[in-house]
């Protein structure tokens, strides 16, 4: 059955697609944001307070060991890595744009 030209099927339609709009752009804004405050950890971690962080520290290889233990795929090192440049690169987070997406980062 073909409901293209019902009014309450595209009104139904329409408030549908809306809402999975609109969830789709909060699941995007709290990724960016938890991103963005791993990676400060990861820098706050790393620096201990100074200007810049101490070579030879394993950080990101052991956390990503522990993360992907208990969370599974998502916490690798090469992700780990994007979340601390990510933060490096808007130390500000009001800086991102939360319509954009992980990926335009």
């Amino acid at each position: 059955m073909k409901l293209d030209n019902n009014p309450l099927y595209n009104s139904v339609k329409e408030i549908w697609l809306a809402a999975r709009q609109k969830v789709y752009r909060i699941a995007n804004s709290t990724l960016l944001e938890t991103y963005w405050q791993i990676g400060k950890l990861i820098v706050e971690d790393e620096q201990e307070g100074n200007a810049k962080a101490k070579y030879g520290k394993a950080t990101l290889k052991h956390l990503s060991e522990a993360l992907t233990a208990e969370f599974g795929k998502g916490y690798d090192y090469t992700n780990l890595t994007n979340m601390r440049n990510f933060y490096i690169a808007f130390p500000i987070l009001d800086a991102v744009r939360q319509e954009l997406s992980w990926t335009h980062y």
